[in-house]
């Protein structure tokens, strides 16, 4: 028997069968789902969002922190929230917000989509909802409605000190207020300080000078982002323990003080080739607040986290077909795909972000490497392994043959910053988008796009 097929090299490769991800018969499933019935029924390209994935990662995230609260004798209560900005469609919140879980928002609009949230009993009075990045006065403004109206855990988390005079401008009588702290960037960015928050040195004197003597404010919460997100790295934890450090030194001035926003989502899966400890990173996150605390003589704080790409990222995939094959030279072989990198999954293009890659079909085939191309003019329209770590192999296949292949895990951000529904790169439409219930039921959220949408923007 072969042993150079492509299911050969994906055992020998990964961690596999992993992660909802298995092999029948020579072609790829997931979750249970024979990907290639969704090729046959809906064609592609095509994008699909698998819903349960989404409460599946809410739940585990708060099983791990019990857990580590109750290993470690934490006396502060955790509280998940979703942040909005990686995915705004509203079968994402609906998924999300069956798991008791409360908000975080980053724009004005963010508030729109709040309100009609409530309308529907979906958010309530009680529902923490944290604001943060920096804030335009309509997003103020309509920060400041919601705790009018009643709602009681505004909490408005300053990303600079303009703001605070805007907030109070705004009439509010008695707003909850958070400090966005500024954190060091991770050694190898380009910047060393974040350009968002309050600088470390300047915390205090803020708070002494501006907020500890008026009546209109009362700080809740201090929040810190460190962009890579929790990762198991001496940067990550000497940064953890300098927020602390500062949360612990502004408790001693600031009894109402009482929660700690960690910030930074858990990582997710884009690669088959590793395995993360979920427990241990967690773990060591409730030990280390823990014993600066003690050590500090202070209250442990509540702990909050606002999780997007966790939540949202791993319950998203996109299909493509392999429509050409083009051999440039020796050493250079693509496969072109029926859609655009640069439109369908703009980090790959952007950021040189990878994802989960898999054939659907032809797993019993020898396997090449190959190049992928998308179909738009830009000559960075390519996925391969410049700008992924790991060199993208294929089965084989001969002209006329029919090849699909997956993206997976790409369920943050693809959508916002690809520009859905609006205008596409080359004036491509952008796929056909459906969505997948526990029962494995699909359902299409929308078609693929219709020249007559673009036409319109372009004022044709």
């Amino acid at each position: 028997m072969l042993k150079n097929r492509y299911k050969d090299l994906i055992n020998q490769t990964f961690f596999f069968p992993r992660h909802g991800f298995e092999e029948r018969n020579n072609e790829l499933y997931y979750q249970d789902i024979r990907l290639m019935d969704l090729t046959e029924k809906y064609e592609s390209p095509l994008k699909f969002s698998y819903l349960p994935k989404i409460s599946t990662q809410i739940q585990n995230a708060k099983r791990w922190f019990q857990n580590a609260i109750e290993k470690n004798n934490y006396s502060g209560s955790y509280t998940y929230c979703y942040c909005t900005k990686s995915s705004h469609f509203k079968f994402v919140l609906d998924e999300a917000l069956k798991n008791d879980i409360h908000i975080e928002t980053s724009s004005a609009f963010d508030i729109d989509i709040i309100r009609k949230l409530a309308s529907e009993g979906k958010i309530y009075k009680s529902t923490f909802l944290l604001h943060n990045g920096f804030k335009t006065m309509d997003y103020i403004q309509k920060i400041a409605e919601l705790s009018k109206d009643g709602y009681e855990n505004v909490i408005c988390i300053l990303d600079n000190k303009e703001e605070l005079a805007q907030l109070g401008s705004t009439g509010i009588k008695k707003a909850k207020i958070g400090l966005r702290l500024a954190t060091n960037e991770d050694p190898n960015f380009l910047l060393y300080n974040s350009r968002l928050g309050i600088r470390y040195d300047e915390i205090i004197s803020f708070y002494k000078e501006y907020i500890q003597s008026n009546p209109q404010f009362e700080l809740k919460m201090l929040h810190f982002f460190i962009n890579t997100g929790i990762k198991d790295t001496s940067y990550y934890w000497s940064e953890l323990a300098r927020q602390v450090e500062k949360y612990c030194e502004l408790k001693l001035v600031c009894p109402e003080l009482d929660s700690l926003d960690i910030g930074g989502g858990l990582p997710i899966y884009n690669t088959l080739g590793v395995e993360i400890d979920y427990e241990y990173l967690v773990d060591q996150i409730i030990y280390t607040i823990k014993n600066i605390c003690d050590d500090r003589g202070v209250p442990v704080p509540n702990i909050f986290t606002e999780f997007g790409s966790f939540t949202v990222g791993e319950s998203g995939g996109a299909l493509y077909s392999v429509i050409g094959i083009k051999q440039q030279n020796d050493n250079e072989l693509w496969y072109m795909i029926d859609s655009s990198f640069i439109n369908t999954l703009p980090d790959t293009w952007g950021i040189g972000q990878k994802f989960i890659l898999l054939a659907l079909n032809h797993w019993d085939r020898p396997y090449q490497r190959v190049n992928l191309g998308g179909i738009t003019c830009d000559g960075m329209d390519y996925y391969n392994s410049e700008v992924q770590e790991n060199q993208v192999f294929m089965p084989k296949i001969n002209p006329g043959e029919k090849l699909y292949l997956g993206f997976f895990h790409t369920g943050a951000y693809q959508e916002s910053i690809g520009g859905y529904g609006g205008l596409q790169h080359c004036l491509l439409p952008a796929p056909k988008h459906i969505l997948i219930d526990e029962a494995q039921n699909t359902t299409v959220f929308s078609s693929e796009q219709k020249a007559e949408s673009m036409i319109k923007i372009l004022g044709y």
